[in-house]
């Protein structure tokens, strides 16, 4: 059995279409959508509304963690423009969804990122794509069991939880081979982002639970750069799968 896993796609369809390729199937660990590429400031939804030069400046103030200034510049850039502002981040987001989602080879089992919009996701999962949030699938004799989004930053990205509701989805999975989520479990090293200079949010729920019920490994995403890319925590073995939208290249698991 062959499975390729995928995180942090942020926009990437044209590799996302080939990233199945020689698998059984597909796994992804959500981020989707791309808001804002802090590589090439010309990409993404803000850009695309805004132009670059603020794109920068709003980059420049969310680095130094000016989190209050970037949200008021932010606000004065809406009311620049005139438009409702969730209502034109849903229409962008859906065209992104429409590529992305029309990209998933069959099957695809994926969860939601921090930065996803899951009240969509049921227009544009098609056939062969299963969504999985708090949920198991058995795949090759192994259970895999999904958790999906984050918990609640200065970010405020559209889809932070509560560490209770986070904590609930990891208990109601139960013991399982493969703890697929798009956060990592709250470890330095694990969390530690070395561009961006910052530690993400990791959940202590899932450490707990993968020193508890040890499977055979944890897989995740959300940080980029991390300090350090996989690690043993006791029997499991934890992988950031990688920066898929700039690698372009899926992370392979075989048994």
């Amino acid at each position: 059995m062959r499975v390729n896993v995928v995180s942090d796609v942020h926009g990437n369809a044209r590799d996302l279409a080939r990233a199945g390729d020689g698998a059984d199937a597909l796994i992804c660990l959500g981020d989707l959508v791309l808001f804002l590429d802090y590589a090439d400031h010309s990409r993404g939804i803000f850009p695309d509304l805004f132009g670059t030069a603020n794109a920068d400046r709003i980059v420049e103030l969310r680095t130094a963690r000016r989190f209050e200034e970037a949200r008021e510049f932010g606000r004065e850039l809406w009311a620049g423009l005139g438009i409702d502002q969730a209502t034109a981040i849903e229409k962008a987001v859906r065209r992104q969804y429409a590529e992305l989602f029309a990209a998933f080879p069959t099957p695809t089992y994926a969860t939601y990122g921090n930065v996803d919009m899951p009240a969509l996701w049921p227009e544009y999962a098609r056939p062969g794509t299963t969504v999985l949030d708090g949920e198991r699938v058995e795949l090759g004799g192994r259970v895999f069991g999904f958790v999906g989004g984050g918990l609640r930053t200065p970010m405020r990205t559209p889809y932070e939880i509560s560490d209770e509701e986070y904590a609930a989805k990891i208990e109601a999975l139960g013991e399982v081979d493969v703890l697929c989520s798009h956060i990592p479990p709250d470890v330095p090293e694990l969390t530690y982002d070395t561009v961006a200079r910052r530690f993400e949010r990791g959940s202590g729920a899932l450490l707990d639970a993968i020193r508890r019920t040890r499977p055979r490994y944890a897989l995740f995403g959300h940080v980029h750069q991390p300090l350090a890319r996989r690690m043993r925590i006791g029997a499991t073995e934890c992988v950031n799968v990688g920066h898929f939208a700039s690698t372009g290249r899926p992370w392979t698991m075989e048994w």
